[in-house]
């Protein structure tokens, strides 16, 4: 691509002090170390409506434009949510319900805060993804809250600080490969290639 990767991290967090925004901000910091561009959409304070396909194209106050300029941008993401009942958060879904060709293409990294390991958290987000056409790890990094941060919010816990520095890496070198591949089967005539169905 010639150009540092662009990774968004999305929190599906509602709760202030957020554990899984915590470990997303350590993750995005171990890609920025690798030479990634990096922001964050905080789902907490973008104010997304509730997306409804029937809904008249209004958005007076910005914040659906704001959150498609983001993922626009982007060229990989990593999604952070709580475990919420073995799922992710309303919040993540309903962001991820409002994109569906933006998405394709691009790498993803998924992140949980739960006490029982989130792996169906983000399996389900996998999935979602995956119709969406985008790739995904084939890991995801699980947070288990006073576990592993502090009464400060410092992170304490080796293996997970090892696994977010991990995940920062991977994300910028492997995103940065997908990407460039995804956009060079977008400008050839090759037929074989499922970027195929995305030329204008």
């Amino acid at each position: 691509m010639g150009m540092s990767l662009k990774l968004l991290g999305v929190s599906g967090s509602m709760r202030e002090g957020s554990y899984s925004l915590r470990a997303l901000t350590l993750a995005l910091r171990a890609a920025a170390d690798r030479g990634a561009d990096t922001s964050v959409l905080d789902l907490r304070l973008a104010n997304l409506p509730m997306y409804n396909p029937d809904a008249a194209p209004t958005d007076a106050a910005g914040h659906v434009r704001r959150a498609t300029e983001a993922v626009g941008w982007a060229d990989a993401f990593v999604l952070a949510s709580p475990d919420y009942h073995g799922s992710m958060s309303g919040a993540m879904k309903n962001f991820l319900d409002y994109h569906w060709e933006e998405l394709t293409g691009k790498l993803f990294g998924y992140l949980c805060a739960s006490h029982e390991k989130g792996l169906t958290v983000m399996d389900q987000m996998r999935t979602a993804v995956r119709q969406c056409y985008g790739w995904s790890m084939p890991y995801g990094v699980s947070i288990h809250g006073e576990h592993d941060f502090d009464t400060a919010g410092k992170l304490t816990n080796a293996r997970t600080e090892k696994r977010l520095a991990m995940m920062g890496r991977d994300l910028t070198v492997y995103g940065s490969i997908i990407r460039e591949q995804f956009v060079a089967d977008l400008h050839t005539d090759d037929p074989n290639t499922f970027a195929a169905r995305y030329r204008k």
